[in-house]
Order: structure tokens, then sequence, then C-alpha cells
């Protein structure tokens, strides 16, 4: 059984249209895939409509956080997409992003870098507005050779030079909200240092304490020291182990199923779940 919890669509920063991701899933001969768009949960209707037979559907999203200034993201899985609480603070937060996109690109351009908001508005394609739209519209520019080159301190990264923050929600309040939809938390990336800075173990831990379920362990942007030292640090805090691609079409280079999470955490997961059920394909459109 082949399940892969961390994918995105055009419904945020994806290339894939939500029914291409559930066809292209298939495709690469997944069991499981979850739809985790940043912020959002708009692109579940196509998904479901689109899902093939043989293919299960995991809704969720991932979660913008930020704690003692560190950005980090929050997968939540199976929660209810129409509780109050939660849906309003998935609206703060995304509605905040065309504010600080268009900040990214006024920094962009005082650096003489002639990138547009109209640009990046096209490249969105009506998706979440996010970073890898503007890096995206730097690799248009040639700029930078790929996006993952655009988050540098010199560009796009935490604290570079056309940097701009976003409201994010604080990663406890986020756990509470996740909870009290019936959802599932777990924390994405966690090691992921070419990013910025990284959460402290000790944060992490009272993560734990909070009610955060798991750690995405297995991903492309955690070398095998950094797997081993977050499998001991699941392991000493009663914490599920998630391995995930994180793919968002063509905007990286990373394939479906490239990471995968064990069918007994999955099982673990949808246990814990009471906010949403996977859902399961029925051969789509």
């Amino acid at each position: 059984m082949r399940i892969d919890l961390h994918c995105h669509s055009t419904a945020s920063d994806g290339t894939d249209t939500p029914a291409e991701l559930v066809r292209n899933a298939a495709a690469a001969g997944l069991d499981v895939v979850a739809l985790t768009d940043h912020d959002t949960t708009r692109g579940y209707a196509e998904a479901i409509a689109a899902l093939p037979e043989g293919l299960t559907l995991v809704t969720g999203a991932e979660l913008s956080c930020r704690i003692d200034g560190i950005s980090m993201h929050m997968l939540a899985y199976l929660f209810d997409p129409a509780e109050p609480a939660l849906l309003a603070e998935r609206e703060l937060v995304r509605d905040d992003r065309v504010p600080r996109a268009k900040g990214m690109v006024a920094k962009l351009g005082a650096l003489g870098v002639p990138v547009t908001w109209e640009q990046v508005e096209r490249i969105a394609a009506g998706g979440s507005v996010g970073r890898p739209h503007v890096a995206t519209a730097l690799v248009e520019l040639g700029v930078v050779p790929t996006v993952s080159d655009a988050f540098t301190e010199e560009w796009l990264a935490d604290g570079g030079r056309a940097f701009v923050e976003k409201h994010e929600t604080d990663p406890f309040e986020a756990i509470r909200l996740v909870k009290n939809a019936g959802g599932v938390c777990v924390f994405a990336h966690p090691a992921a240092a070419k990013r910025g800075r990284t959460v402290p173990e000790a944060r992490i831990a009272e993560m734990a304490e909070a009610g955060l379920d798991g750690l995405e362990v297995d991903h492309m942007d955690h070398d095998a020291d950094a797997r081993d030292r977050l499998r001991g640090l699941a392991k000493d805090l009663d914490l599920l182990v998630t391995g995930s691609s994180d793919y968002h079409g063509s905007r990286k280079t990373v394939t479906l199923g490239a990471y995968t999470t064990d069918p007994e955490v999955y099982g673990e997961i949808t246990r814990r779940a009471t906010g949403a059920f996977p859902v399961p394909g029925t051969g789509g459109a």
C-alpha cells in the first residue's frame, strides 16, 4: 500500500489542478493521496469528483504557522472544513497572502528586478498566492535557475532581501483549532534547514504535550542524519512518523510517491480523526 500524505494543487501553489493531481496519483501507483493545499480547502470538491477508482483521498491543508520568529508548517488531516473557528483562521492567513506577495514584488522592484504583480497573479492562476509564485516569476525572468534557488537570503527566504512577513498562526493555537475540528496534526518538514531557521526540539516537545500527533520525517528536504534524528525524537515523544513527497507538480522536481507513509501510521491517523473520513474513489470524471 503506497500512501503520500502531502501534495499541492492549483488551489494553492501546485501546478496540477485537483483533478489532475488525483489522476496523476493513481497513475503513479498510489493507493492513498492527501490534498494539503496552503491554508485552503477549496480544491476538495474537484478532487473528489475526479477521484479514480482504487485511489483514496485524504482531505487536509498545510497551515502557515510561526513560533519564536520561526516560520513553520502544520499539516492538518481529516478536520471538518466548515468548523467556524478553524475556517476563520484559515481565511485570515489566506487573505494576508495577497498584500504580502505585493510587498515582495515591491521589494524586488527596489532591488532592480522587474517582477510585476500581474506576472505573479498570472502564475498563481487563481490559487492561494504564495512565495513559490513569486519564485516562479524570478525563474521566468532568468534571475534564478529554479524555484528552490529563490529561497535564499539573497531573495525570498525568511529574512531575505525580498522577504515580507504575513499573518501566521501560533502552532499551539493551530493544534487546538485542528483538534477541535476533529483533525490530526503533523509538523511538516521540521528539519528543512535550507528553508531557514528550524524549530528547536524543546519546542516540538511542548507541541507534543499540546496534542501534536506526528512529525513528517521522510521528506526531500531531510538528509539521512536529519531523518535518523527525527525518528529518535518521534520515538521519545510518542509521535507518529510520516513520509510524503510535498508534490507541487512541475514547480518542484520531486515526484508523487517519492516518499511515503507506513500503512499502520495511516491507519492510526484515520482512527484519531473525527472531523472527516477518507474518500474512496469510485471512478471520477
